[in-house]
């Protein structure tokens, strides 16, 4: 008996393509949402984007997709990716609707992680079908962002008869989808920036710090040391923490506090909120002795009045 020879996976470009796609707004987010979706068979059609870094972008990442006005990306497709600035997002949608841009019928789709569906009403009244969908990822804005997305989680709002379509659309893409309702869309986004964007800022002090007392590499210094906290908190969460905080050394926080006036003022008043609130938590969870407590907060309150 003869064996069947393995198939080759299909190429993208060889399957019919189901939905043609729009970006509006060539940021970091869009083109990668895009590219993503014409890997599940969709097909970018047009993309608008006006500075030079969104030229660059979109041709490096959505290549041979023209970039044209927002109104003509969504005379051109039937999903229509909005990925503007949160703060740009209610005027945009208002404008498109106004001259008359969105069709009943159209998909559009934003990616803010502070709003829901009901900065999209505009769009719903004249017909459009409103997604929420927004990926948990920082971006590059170059192709890892593609390979970025799988297994990346996505908060999702939607009205009820659409669920399953954003589900699907964000499974597409690689992601999982987890539902948020509306009302909790802007925790939800606090919670997000608390953890990543915050991370960022204490990172690149604590870099900074290391420089400054002469370690020519932090960045390897430091690798080690964060992923194991961040793989100990992911776990375990407040049971993770460690450090003369968690400990109550009071006269070690002291120090800290004393080299970073001389070294890095901006950086106390980060430190010493950062050290207040691990305090609390310490406490909360019976591994701050609260005799030890005591002494660690009148060094912390010392801290703000000098």
């Amino acid at each position: 008996m003869n064996a069947t020879a393995p198939q080759e996976p299909l190429d993208p470009r060889d399957r019919p393509a189901r939905l043609t796609v729009g970006v509006v707004g060539a940021g970091r987010v869009g083109p990668a949402l895009a590219a993503s979706l014409r890997l599940a068979g969709h097909r970018p059609v047009a993309a608008s984007g006006v500075s030079d870094a969104s030229v660059r972008r979109a041709a490096a990442m959505l290549p041979d997709v023209p970039l044209v006005p927002p109104a003509d990306v969504l005379a051109r497709a039937e999903l229509v990716l909005l990925t503007v600035p949160d703060d740009a997002l209610p005027g945009l949608v208002e404008g498109l609707v106004e001259t008359g841009a969105v069709r009943p019928g159209q998909l559009l789709v934003h990616t803010s992680g502070r709003y829901g569906t009901k900065v999209l009403e505009p769009a719903l009244r004249a017909g459009a079908l409103p997604l929420a969908l927004h990926p948990a990822m920082t971006f590059t804005g170059t192709p890892v962002d593609v390979q970025r997305l799988a297994g990346c989680s996505f908060g999702v709002t939607a009205p009820e008869e659409l669920r399953l379509a954003a589900e699907a659309l964000v499974i597409e893409m690689g992601g999982e989808p987890e539902c948020i309702e509306e009302q909790n869309r802007p925790l939800y986004h606090a919670a997000l920036a608390l953890g990543a964007n915050h991370l960022v800022t204490l990172v690149a002090q604590s870099m900074e710090l290391l420089r400054t007392a002469g370690v020519g590499a932090p960045d390897r210094m430091l690798g080690p040391l964060l992923g194991a906290a961040l793989d100990n908190a992911l776990r375990s969460g407040d049971a993770a923490l460690t450090g003369p905080v968690a400990r109550g050394d009071a006269g070690t926080v002291a120090a800290h506090v004393e080299e970073l006036r001389k070294h890095a003022p901006a950086a106390v008043a980060g430190y010493l909120a950062m050290a207040r609130t691990t305090a609390d938590r310490a406490l909360a969870h019976g591994m701050l002795k609260p005799e030890l407590a005591e002494d660690l907060l009148g060094v912390l309150a010392e801290g703000d009045l000098r």
